[in-house]
């Protein structure tokens, strides 16, 4: 401030030497206290400000006297100032600041610094209440002060070695601004991802889409699998084809190639030509030729087929029946439903299943067939008939012959339930090579008459003559090894016996001069005995 009791001198900054550091302030109410008490400020700082010049104060002189104040007390050395501050000018004009501190009289104790006129008269100044770091807050310096000099500052907020003052947030208005400016990016960014994922198109495709090259690999299998046993049993199976000559009615069915180029199916498949039809037969290589019958057996359901060309098929190996077991693995190859080549597994589900095969509508134009079969649960369909079932190593063991179905409808045909029944492969020798050899079979007897009403354990032998035939035939099997009318037959080779069909099948599985064993009852008695089976030329229509 300056001195408003003297006019001015014209001094300068340079009259007064420059602070070191940070100004020292000292309590206006003791004057007479050494000087080495300025170097640290008080914790309450009463009254006033100290000489921001850094002069020592004088006894009875009060540094500060605010111009138009008086509370009675005189100024020093007659109304003049024991201060002489540097005028300043405020770079913001005459206006400056105004202190919130008042005198007991109303007015304020500390007026904006005027840098006009000095004022006279005696005012004394009354200390302004600082609470802050050195007592409380306190006015800011004006601007540019001269003479204090470039490292002054008014003490700081919140006591010694407190920080910078909290600077000032951004306002509400930019904050909601700078949201909005975030919102709108992200839902850009989202919008233009969205796009590059469904870029493709709606309908899903996808230019550059792939799943890569197949996995490389051999094809070659090993000779006991499925697939090696294939192989090598395909080339000697053959479909066949069969018209009535007529052109209103077909079958269709399978066989296999045997030694010297002939074909062995059903009889069932090729019975319609037998009337003047012709057969068709397509090898695996899908080369076609015509074929005859040599010869058939409807007893057995067997039949021979002679094709006019082979085209270099290899023929197929046959097995021994009697070697199969149930649980063995078997594989049947065949042309269901005219799907030629077709290949499927199961295994040997059981032995001796007695099927009868003939006529379903029971017209008396050929005689069934007694069937002691082969049960598989390899998938066997219409068209698979004739064709080979085959072992693990690609021995036939049996000919796949016929199906059981939940359908006894005439006019339709019913698919695989999973019980297939296949000719022994044993039988389907011996019938083969008589039907090229004679062009006809034997068939196997022991020479009785069954009792058909019996409905007890076993099978009976008639008691009395039937159709003119005596219950056993004289000097036949079954009498040449005592057997008589009414006897029991409980069992054949240890099987037991169920019914009539059962033996009837069993005996003509058997080749002419065969010994079986049996265990009957007589009077309540059972008895063994062994019979020799012998062959009938002129196959009966009612089997004996």
């Amino acid at each position: 401030m300056t001195d408003e009791t003297r006019p001015g001198e014209g001094r300068t900054t340079s009259d007064f030497p420059e602070p070191q550091g940070r100004p020292e302030f000292l309590p206006a109410d003791e004057p007479g206290e050494q000087a080495d008490r300025r170097s640290d400020p008080p914790a309450s700082f009463g009254a006033s400000w100290g000489d921001p010049s850094g002069r020592p104060d004088t006894p009875g002189v009060s540094p500060y006297e605010p111009p138009g104040r008086s509370d009675g007390v005189p100024p020093q050395d007659g109304g003049t100032r024991a201060y002489e501050g540097p005028s300043f000018e405020s770079p913001a004009g005459p206006r400056g600041f105004e202190s919130p501190f008042e005198s007991p009289g109303g007015t304020r104790a500390y007026e904006t610094p005027s840098f006009g006129p000095a004022e006279t008269g005696p005012r004394p100044m009354q200390p302004p209440p600082f609470m802050g770091a050195y007592g409380g807050n306190h006015p800011p310096p004006p601007r540019q002060a001269l003479g204090m000099g470039p490292g002054w500052a008014p003490p700081p907020q919140g006591g010694p070695g407190a920080g910078a003052l909290p600077r000032r947030g951004l306002n509400a208005g930019v904050l909601i601004a700078i949201a909005v400016a975030i919102a709108l990016v992200a839902s850009v960014l989202g919008s233009l991802g969205t796009y590059l994922l469904t870029r493709s198109g709606s309908s899903g495709t996808d230019p550059s889409y792939s799943l890569g090259p197949a996995p490389t690999g051999a094809t070659n299998r090993a000779p006991d699998s499925v697939a090696g046993v294939a192989a090598r049993v395909l080339p000697s199976v053959v479909s066949l084809e069969v018209g009535n000559g007529t052109n209103t009615e077909g079958a269709s069915g399978s066989g296999f190639l045997i030694k010297n180029g002939y074909v062995v199916t059903n009889n069932h498949v090729v019975a319609m030509a037998a009337k003047g039809g012709e057969i068709k037969i397509m090898f695996n290589n899908r080369k076609t030729t015509a074929g005859r019958i040599v010869g058939r057996d409807p007893g057995s359901d067997l039949a021979v087929v002679k094709p006019e060309e082979t085209f270099g098929t290899p023929e197929i190996t046959l097995g021994n029946s009697d070697q199969v077991v149930v649980g063995d693995p078997v594989i049947a190859i065949g042309s269901p439903l005219g799907l030629s080549g077709t290949v499927t597994t199961g295994i040997v589900s059981s032995l001796n299943r007695p099927v009868i095969a003939g006529d379903e509508t029971g017209a008396a134009t050929e005689e069934p067939a007694y069937i002691s079969a082969i049960q598989t649960d390899a998938a066997i369909n219409p068209g698979n008939s004739g064709g080979p079932l085959v072992n693990g190593r690609g021995e036939v063991v049996g000919v796949n012959s016929a199906i059981a179905t939940l359908s006894r409808s005439v006019n339709s045909q019913s698919g695989s339930i999973g019980l297939g029944f296949a000719i022994p492969v044993n039988q389907t020798r011996r019938v083969a090579e008589e039907l090229i050899t004679t062009g006809k079979a034997k068939r196997p007897k022991i020479g009785i008459v069954l009792d058909k009403d019996y409905k007890g354990q076993g099978v009976r032998i008639a008691s009395e003559p039937a159709e003119g035939r005596q219950p056993v035939d004289a000097n036949g099997p079954a009498d040449k090894a005592g057997l008589k009318a009414g006897d029991v037959i409980l069992e054949v080779d240890g099987l037991a016996l169920q019914d009539g069909n059962e033996l009837i099948a069993l005996i003509r599985s058997k080749a002419p001069g065969a010994k079986i064993t049996i265990k009957y009852q007589r009077a309540g008695a059972e008895r063994t005995a062994t019979l020799t089976v012998v062959a009938d030329d002129q196959p009966a229509p009612t089997p004996s």
